[in-house]
């Protein structure tokens, strides 16, 4: 699998097969898309420099949902097309392509890599197998539970790798037919459900997060602290968490009542023997680094970035032994790094230029008359809707976020009355399986794409009503609103 966006993975076959586009075709869809936006003439409030801004952003986004060339190939054209298109200079292109999420998403890679070649992973899904039993509907709860709960500290797409490949597993030795099974539609597309979901509870379960906590501090002066982002994110967790396994179980309700196939989990356990001593030491780094990631909300300088890096940088201590650099890095996703500074530096770009103000004018003007809880409510929902025409959460961030942080400082409001609402609902991706997320399963072939729209919709709707009314209650207790 080679990591895309958001530091999500997909394999370029499943890509493909989504949108239907070889190589080529998506390539000369990219250049007539940037040749007709330079081409319309613009309107008066767009500078020209933020029309050719328009023109490189098309051809990026064509190009990374259609994985003409290498994801991490567009990103580095995001860059050298900037000076090119006459957008900005080089220097400025590369000194924004360098951020604190950068290197974020490179020690959660490390730490992802631990927790898998340690055997972590697979001790605790056939843990949580062992506990759902042979009820069909527990198992489906307990997958996504669990991936839920690594989803908290582990970046979205591992995380569905994880319990992807035990559920395979099991569908195959049940001997389901992919796309015609209900069970198997529920399981498949309630573990990237689950990994979305979980993914919000802390800053560190996704680089979405880590990427909208960068711009609204950039832009919007207002620094949101780690256990701030968790009094939002947990009742999100445990509200949504239910709500998706009753709205997929409901909708896809299992065709057997038992799955006689995981009568073999107490064996297989048993086969593991105890914690091991390797075992022992990632689960301290990670606990360490939990506490520190909490104490970071009180103590300035344990920032997020840094004690993720310091972890990483712990697996790798003599006596450590966990695994070689060679290991880890076959398990760090350089595209995905590669495309979070691609990003970053077209989202600085789009700002620089206008380009991002006046989508957001055109999209969301008006705003500044409205009241807190019309704002996040409709930002909320715009944010949900938008991932039909950007599917790549970190791209909505670096689009919407900076000029609605802009544009709350110029009209005298709290950024983070604008920005929030982005920063959350951008892994909010249940419509459609054209996020990276559940692209790792879709590929599989269990469900079709349309398959996810009614009951991503009815977990869309929910939370959009829900992220309003935690931010609207809970944000100005912790300071954020």
């Amino acid at each position: 699998m080679g990591p895309t966006a958001s530091g999500h993975d997909m394999s370029s076959t499943d890509q493909t097969t989504l949108v239907g586009l070889p190589g080529a075709r998506g390539f000369a869809l990219a250049i007539l898309t940037a040749l007709i936006v330079l081409a319309v003439p613009g309107p008066q409030s767009l500078p020209p420099e933020g029309q050719r801004m328009a023109a490189i952003f098309a051809v990026v986004l064509v190009l990374w949902v259609t994985e003409a060339v290498p994801v991490a190939v567009t990103a580095l054209l995001a860059v050298v097309l900037q000076p090119m298109f006459r957008v900005g200079d080089l220097p400025t292109a590369f000194s924004t392509f360098i951020s604190p999420v950068f290197f974020f998403v490179l020690a959660m890679f490390v730490i992802a890599q631990a927790f898998i070649s340690s055997g972590l992973d697979r001790r605790f899904a056939l843990w949580l197998l062992d506990k759902a039993g042979t009820d069909s509907r527990r198992v489906v709860l307990v997958f996504m539970g669990g991936t839920a709960l690594v989803s908290t500290i582990m970046s979205d797409v591992p995380a569905t790798a994880i319990f992807m490949a035990v559920s395979l597993g099991l569908l195959e030795k049940m001997g389901l037919t992919p796309g015609k099974s209900s069970f198997a539609k529920a399981l498949m597309i309630g573990i990237p459900f689950a990994a979305l979901i979980g993914g919000v509870a802390t800053p560190a379960g996704s680089s979405i997060n880590i990427l909208g906590i960068f711009f609204i501090q950039e832009y919007g002066d207002v620094t949101v602290r780690f256990l701030d982002w968790m009094v939002i994110g947990i009742p999100m967790v445990l509200v949504m968490l239910p709500l998706s396994v009753w709205v997929l179980l409901r909708w896809y309700p299992p065709e057997m009542t038992t799955v006689t196939a995981v009568g073999n989990v107490p064996s297989e356990r048993a086969q593991l023997g105890p914690v091991t001593a390797k075992e022992w030491r990632v689960l301290v780094i990670l606990a360490t680094m939990i506490v520190l990631w909490i104490s970071s909300t009180w103590v300035e300088a344990l920032d997020v970035v840094l004690v993720s890096m310091v972890g990483a940088i712990a697996m790798f201590l003599p006596g450590m032994q966990l695994f070689t650099w060679k290991e880890a890095e076959r398990g760090i996703g350089w595209e995905a790094l590669l495309m979070v500074g691609g990003v970053t530096s077209i989202g600085a770009a789009s700002v620089e230029t206008g380009l991002a103000q006046w989508l957001v004018d055109g999209s969301l003007g008006g705003l500044e008359s409205w009241g807190a809880v019309s704002i996040v409510a409709l930002v909320s929902a715009f944010t949900v809707v938008i991932h039909l025409a950007l599917p790549i959460g970190p791209v909505i961030n670096s689009v919407l976020i900076p000029p609605l942080a802009l544009l709350a400082l110029s009209t005298g409001q709290n950024p983070a009355l604008y920005a929030l609402p982005v920063a959350f609902t951008a892994s909010c991706a249940f419509l459609l399986p054209l996020d990276a997320v559940p692209l790792v399963t879709y590929g599989k072939g269990y469900y079709r794409m349309l398959d996810m729209f009614v009951p991503g919709a009815v977990v869309s709707l929910v939370w959009v009503v829900l992220i309003t009314a935690l931010l609207v209650v809970l944000g100005p207790i912790v300071g954020l609103l």
